[in-house]
């Protein structure tokens, strides 16, 4: 039994491995994504210093990546760039309030594909309350696929951590796979994968629950005047805020910036070459791109859009993102470390099955983005293994959607400010907790990603 434990490759102890990482994973869940990045740093602690794994490599560049995009998106919103784009969107919304239930999820989703980031949607929610209540929509039907789709769009962002990580994973393992795919050539599976689950997903909200005047739990809470006072109470408006130049200024710099990147992404002559470890020219790496792309516009906008320097680190983009750097930090150094000892034993294993059914990739995919609470620990945690066990890349790609799997829960930050913000209580956790207002537009948007995205990568890589 102690030859067993000793032996790091031995069956005994890959099963001791694996309860290490869940539990890890488990325990670092309870304390948010900070806590989650610090406790997988004990699980890396006993792999090396117990079981004598030797370390895998930190996804330096990642998070290099990371830091640079969540620098300059929270410039952007501490020179109140975010406010002036969030305000467009509700300009639209009022317009048209008939058509709330399709219109809100298709704007936060776009917020997120520019900004990077599903945070953003949190201004969002008290407009697109207020709207369905004075149009008399139940506001479950928008809000809570609003909340599913601002998370979808990160699988269509080109400056989101995932879709950089997705990019960077692909490219560092060309040399096994033969195959390296640009930002804009995984956009073009990524935006109508993810945009087709978002609109069916709102399809589907458009007749969910009863509406108010015939829900009895609604109409009984209204009995209530302090209940019904605060329902009928007006609601958040950005539409009166009057933004300097500097703000417009700052959201010009920002999503010319986003274009640069794409552009650079999908020609590669633009890039400058230099020498690589072999002598050849190699062109300049996307990661290194983005990073300097970014980092520049976050300066202009610094220089030139009248940014209190002193309070980026406070906003909410800016802990969001250092949060995710920290989740992927130690979720994919804890992950490595275990994966490249017994690659060849898992390959041995598992190869045949997931080539044979490449779905129970996105199956796993899906289920440890629930476990970390983040697309981009998920992918840097599974994309890597699945293209070490011979998983075309076209494949991963494809099933990009999966990467977002923790709707399934209602435990993330965003999903419970929605339901915060419901002053009518529609949408809700349910009595068994897995029966909450998010499950089906979420489930709803990632099998239909998964099947569509499937499709177009077949087409299109």
């Amino acid at each position: 039994m102690l030859a067993s434990i000793l032996d790091p490759t031995s069956g005994l102890a890959i099963v001791l491995q694996i309860i290490v990482i869940l539990s890890a994973l488990l325990l670092g869940t309870r304390y948010g994504g900070l806590g989650l990045g610090l406790i997988s740093g004990i699980g890396l602690v006993i792999m090396v210093f117990v079981f004598g794994l030797k370390p895998g490599e930190p996804p330096v560049s990642v998070m290099l990546t990371i830091i640079a995009v969540i620098g300059c998106a929270a410039t952007l919103q501490q020179a109140r760039g975010l406010e002036v784009m969030m305000q467009f969107a509700e300009k639209i919304l009022r317009a048209h309030p008939e058509r709330i239930t399709i219109l809100a999820p298709l704007t936060t989703w776009f917020l997120t594909v520019l900004c990077g980031t599903g945070h953003v949607v949190y201004t969002m929610f008290p407009i697109i309350e207020d709207i369905a209540l004075k149009k008399g929509i139940r506001p479950e039907r928008p809000m809570a696929v609003s909340s599913t789709s601002a998370q979808m769009g990160i699988t269509a962002s080109p400056v989101s951590v995932a879709t950089v990580s997705l990019a960077s994973i692909i490219a560092e393992n060309a040399g096994v796979t033969g195959v390296s795919y640009s930002i804009p050539q995984i956009l073009m599976v990524a935006i109508p994968a993810s945009l087709s689950g978002v609109i069916l997903a709102a399809l589907w909200s458009l007749r969910r629950g009863k509406d108010l005047d015939k829900d009895e739990t609604f109409q009984e809470k209204m009995k209530d005047p302090e209940f019904a006072q605060s329902v009928q109470s007006a609601g958040h408006s950005l539409l009166g805020e009057v933004f300097p130049a500097s703000a417009k200024r700052s959201v010009a710099v920002f999503l010319t910036a986003i274009a640069l990147v794409v552009i650079l992404g999908a020609f590669d002559v633009l890039r400058p070459s230099f020498p690589g470890e072999d002598g050849e020219l190699e062109k300049l790496s996307m990661n290194l791109v983005i990073q300097m792309v970014m980092l520049v516009a976050g300066a202009i906008i610094l220089i030139f859009c009248k940014v209190d320097n002193t309070k980026i680190a406070t906003t909410p983009v800016f802990k969001a993102g250092m949060t995710a750097v920290f989740s992927v930090f130690g979720v994919a150094w804890m992950a490595d470390t275990f994966f490249e000892t017994h690659i060849d034993a898992l390959e041995s294993a598992l190869g045949g099955i997931v080539q044979s059914a490449p779905w129970a990739y996105a199956i796993a995919l899906l289920i440890v983005s629930k476990l970390v609470n983040s697309q981009a620990a998920a992918l840097v945690a599974i994309a890597p293994i699945g293209l070490s066990l011979g998983i075309d890349p076209a494949v991963i790609v494809g099933f990009y959607g999966a990467a977002y799997g923790y709707f399934i829960l209602p435990t993330y930050p965003s999903d419970l400010a929605c339901i915060g913000f419901d002053r009518t209580g529609t949408t809700h956790i349910g009595k068994f907790v897995i029966n909450h207002s998010f499950i089906i537009p979420g489930f709803i948007s990632v099998l239909t990603s998964c099947v569509v995205g499937s499709l177009l990568a077949t087409v299109i890589l």
